[in-house]
């Protein structure tokens, strides 16, 4: 029981220290609090609130809590009321040992915002522990001839209760020959002396068996008691004496086992047994006998194990000198263990806040407490983190720091930091105490979506299939989350004659383009729009691109020839007089295709001839020419097949024919060749039917003619003095004008046809082309049909 008892009152003496060291140099803005010990648990200390000042919503609000020292929680705080409550029983004499007055401190710490206050508690001691003695008997050996009043130490009775409740007076069993008187030391603690009130004598009484009781000062007070034996010895006259009755040494903390703390030493004046002297440590603690150990014959004191100033500061133990004949003398060792750096400063986290968020200055990041159990500068820390680092240490109330953001905080730049606490005390040599934490910085939506380019373009060949995909477009957000997620739409065009939601869609997730519709490149060769990317965020941010869709022709447009008309009505006939020269101009085959590049480059070629060799036909223009001087024995009449081909893959093809006649000059009446007379007789009746019809439109000719040349006249003045008028011709559809500007038909031809009076006969006389009426190649514009391009030819009278 004794051991059990020693091994607990070095525990509380060694939290007791830790308390008060670490509370040191600190006053209590709150507080004291008293309770009284073996409380039961839940059982009320004081309102907080109503110390505060705070109201019962206002705790809750303001994150209030206690914050202990140490590895247990003495107290709890209703947040609701403000009630601070006992969260398990106090065992004054576990918290506290010895230690007078018990006082545990604590910190009421506020979050919201950061608010810290000290406060202490102080257990009051109730008589629970009865006085016991280490021993079950006592034996004393004392001379016969020891003189009256001479005094007798005994051991002391221990009592775990402090102040009144701890032993405070001794009582012996009756007996003539003793009394036992009441003495203490310098800590406080009282001990029993037998003192001699009648004479002994050995060969009467021998030994003496008494009872030695112990009483605290308890209401009602317990007790203790051990027995007695008191052996009559010989004479000894003689007990040894110290040289010094205090001894005080001072030893450094970090010294090693079995160092030597002091010798003491003690005479006797006798001699023999009667003069030899052994040592013991007198009634040591439980602590002091397992810390230092003496030489019984030299008097040598040594550590048997190495001392912490942190834990104990000093020990004081009385030293027993024995001679043979079992008188004996003591000191006092008063033993002072120095401070030694050996302690690392320690870091304590109350509060921690990760993820914070980016863009918010000023965060209280983590609120943490230093402490050092050294004293001195040993004691001393400075606490310090990173310098390349976006955070500021503040230093709040006593050895409690705040952990806050310098400035705002980019997630996109640095999403999450690693922090090193690091903690230096003054010592030598300085010891040195990391603490690292991370902190993660949660996203704001800050950064719209940016595309990969800021316009794309993107090739389609005509004719493609409904739904195809034509390309993409893709946007990256430096965000996470939600409002990294990127969704893609096409945005409102300002073009009034574009369609655009039947020509393309957009898939919202990937950014893919399809085409909605198969595209005619002769219809609209390119167009663009404009393609937004937005995120999720809250608010939402946005960002757009423009993209271009260039159609690719395809070759899906056949030549159209323009000249001479493929109508199905009655052939025109090309007259060429019989004396014209080897490669003169009969006709020319004008041609368009809707198509471009070298799907639109003509060319033209001479299937068939009803002569071959007579005519030939330039690959490139289209111009029909002799290719020899003409004579007698040629027919009169000639039909030739051309081909028009473009250079496309594969190549798309038309013909035309042609009806050349043969005439001996333009004053010869246009009559059908000699036939075989059935032939002839029916030619005849069709020519009167040819020529009433050819007087009819020659009548409606003439009037439409006069008709023009009226409007004409007075739109254009000039037009008059040059004595010639515009004949309407064929209109020609508008979708076979060139718009490429790279087909064989680059301009327009105009050939003046000249009706000449005072012949018998209408002499047509061709000349060479005027000016065109088409743009040049090259302009890079779309040519739209216009109302007056069937005005392109002009005849004149």
């Amino acid at each position: 029981m004794e051991t059990r008892w020693m091994c607990n009152l070095r525990e509380r003496q060694v939290l007791i220290f830790f308390v008060f060291l670490s509370m040191s140099g600190a006053s209590a803005e709150l507080g004291p609090y008293w309770v009284v010990e073996e409380m039961e648990r839940g059982s009320f200390v004081a309102n907080l609130g109503k110390d505060l000042g705070l109201g019962f919503t206002e705790m809750s609000t303001r994150g209030a809590r206690i914050v202990s020292q140490g590895k247990k929680e003495h107290l709890q705080l209703k947040v609701q009321t403000g009630d601070l409550l006992i969260s398990e029983k106090l065992d004054r004499e576990e918290l506290c040992g010895p230690t007078e007055p018990c006082i545990l401190h604590f910190q009421v710490l506020m979050e919201k915002p950061l608010e810290i206050f000290q406060a202490e508690l102080r257990v009051r001691d109730v008589n629970d522990h009865s006085p016991v003695f280490t021993e079950r008997e006592m034996i004393l050996k004392i001379p016969e001839n020891s003189p009256l009043g001479n005094a007798f130490p005994l051991n002391n009775a221990l009592d775990m209760d402090v102040e009144n409740n701890n032993v405070q007076n001794y009582r012996i069993s009756p007996n003539s020959h003793f009394r036992v008187l009441t003495r203490e030391r310098k800590d406080g603690t009282k001990y029993p002396e037998l003192v001699i009130d009648k004479e002994l004598d050995r060969e009467e009484e021998p030994e003496l068996r008494l009872t030695l009781t112990a009483l605290d000062g308890g209401s009602p007070p317990r007790s203790g008691t051990v027995r007695v034996l008191i052996e009559v010895m010989d004479t000894n006259d003689n007990a040894p004496e110290f040289e010094r009755l205090i001894y005080t040494v001072q030893i450094p903390e970090n010294s090693p086992v079995g160092s030597l703390v002091v010798t003491v030493s003690a005479s006797d004046l006798d001699s023999g047994v009667n003069g030899k002297i052994s040592y013991t440590l007198f009634q040591p603690s439980e602590d002091t006998s397992e810390t230092l150990e003496v030489n019984p014959m030299t008097g040598e004191i040594r550590l048997r194990k190495r001392v912490d100033f942190e834990t104990v500061q000093s020990y004081e133990v009385d030293v027993k000198a024995t001679d043979g004949g079992g008188l004996s003398g003591k000191c006092t060792l008063l033993l002072q263990v120095g401070d030694v750096n050996d302690n690392p400063p320690e870091v304590t986290m109350s509060a921690l806040s990760s993820p914070i968020p980016e863009n918010s200055p000023e965060i209280v990041v983590a609120v943490f407490s230093v402490s050092d159990p050294d004293s001195g500068n040993n004691g001393n820390t400075i606490t310090s983190i990173q310098e390349d680092l976006p955070f500021l240490l503040k230093h709040s109330v006593k050895n409690f720091y705040t952990l806050i953001t310098e400035s705002a905080l980019d997630r996109e730049s640095q999403a999450e930091y690693n922090i090193t606490i690091t903690v230096t005390d003054l010592g030598t040599p300085r010891l040195k105490t990391e603490h690292s934490i991370t902190v993660q910085v949660s996203d704001v939506n800050d950064n719209a979506p940016a595309f990969t380019q800021t316009s794309y373009t993107l090739f389609v060949r005509e004719n493609n299939s409904p739904a195809l995909h034509i390309g993409s477009v893709s946007a990256t957000d430096r965000d996470s989350g939600t409002n990294a997620q990127v969704t893609y739409s096409l945005l409102p065009t300002h073009d009034p004659h574009l369609a655009l939601a039947s020509l393309v869609s957009i898939n919202a997730d990937s950014g893919h383009l399809f085409a909605l519709r198969s595209l005619d490149y002769e219809a609209l060769r390119a167009f663009e729009f404009r393609v937004g990317a937005a995120d999720r965020g809250s608010p939402a941010l946005s960002s757009d691109a423009l993209v271009r869709v260039v159609l690719v022709d395809d070759n899906d447009n056949a030549p159209f020839v323009l000249y001479p008309l493929q109508n199905g009505s009655a052939p025109c006939t090309e007259l060429l007089p019989r004396q014209a020269e080897a490669g003169s101009l009969v006709t020319k085959v004008v041609a368009v295709d809707g198509d471009s590049g070298q799907n639109a480059w003509l060319s033209y070629q001479l299937l068939k001839a009803t002569e071959p060799g007579l005519f030939g036909v330039w690959a490139h223009n289209g111009e029909v020419r002799t290719a020899r001087l003409l004579s007698e024995r040629d027919a009169a009449r000639h039909r030739l097949l051309v081909l028009v081909k473009d250079n496309g893959e594969p190549p798309l093809s038309a013909t035309v024919t042609l009806h050349v006649l043969l005439v001996d000059g333009f004053s010869q009446p246009y009559l059908p060749l000699p036939e075989a007379a059935p032939e002839r007789a029916q030619a005849d009746s069709l020519t009167v039917y040819l020529v009433i019809a050819l007087a009819s439109v020659t009548s409606l000719f003439l009037f439409s003619v006069l008709l023009l040349v009226a409007v004409r006249l007075c739109r254009r003045r000039r037009a008059a003095s040059e004595g010639r008028c515009s004949v309407p011709g064929g209109r020609f559809p508008g979708h076979l004008v060139d718009v490429s500007g790279t087909g064989t038909l680059s301009q327009s031809y105009q050939y003046e046809v000249c009706l000449m009076g005072g012949a018998g006969t209408n002499e047509f006389k061709f000349l060479k082309p005027v000016i065109p009426s088409l743009p040049p190649l090259g302009s890079g514009k779309e040519i739209e049909e216009t109302p007056n391009f069937h005005h392109s030819f002009e005849v004149n009278y």
